[in-house]
């Protein structure tokens, strides 16, 4: 697979990363039905595709991770969808286990180029207070989807601050592009 300028500069931050699915057709429209709709109950179906297609980063871990949303943002939507996901993935897996606080309000990531969602994120993450320790932990962040990977790799730079040996990812959707 081909990894983008970014990436080939410096080690990455995130070891493994899968997804159920490309974020195209109907894995979109659920996901927006899930997220924008608050259809919480497709929660339940995009978690069973996850464990099956994401099984090679969830095997062995010893905890899921959701990617926190800022307060406002939680308020305003009513629940986090990673958390969601987390929660439905860890009835047949590992524990979940809430490490991570947004402590920067950030625009959404909809709509940026990928420089700009790096940046976007840079900061936007911190341990939770009162955090259970994690060192030498192998841990999978949970999100909804996967673009650029800003975020994915913001919340991995603080899991790894915080002793964390291996950071994997799990989404429900990919945004795939075709080459250019």
């Amino acid at each position: 697979m081909a990894r983008c300028a970014r990436c080939r500069r410096g080690r990455p931050v995130v070891a493994r990363a899968l997804a159920a699915g490309a974020y195209d057709g109907p894995l979109r429209e659920i996901v927006h039905a899930l997220k924008y709709e608050g259809r919480r109950s497709l929660a339940r179906p995009l978690a069973a595709l996850m464990l099956t297609r994401c099984a090679g980063v969830l095997a062995g871990a010893d905890c899921v991770i959701p990617v926190p949303l800022h307060p406002s943002r939680r308020r305003a939507r009513g629940f986090n969808q990673a958390l969601d996901l987390a929660r439905r993935l860890s009835a047949a897996g590992p524990p979940v286990c809430q490490a991570l606080r947004r402590v920067r309000a950030t625009p959404t990531q909809t709509g940026l180029p990928a420089g700009q969602r790096h940046r976007n994120v840079r900061d936007a993450f911190a341990p939770r207070r009162r955090a259970p320790p994690l060192r030498d932990a192998v841990v999978v962040l949970v999100d909804d989807v996967s673009t650029t990977g800003a975020t994915l790799e913001a919340c991995a730079r603080v899991l790894i601050e915080m002793g964390v040996r291996e950071v994997r990812a799990a989404t429900a959707a990919r945004v795939v592009r075709p080459p250019r």
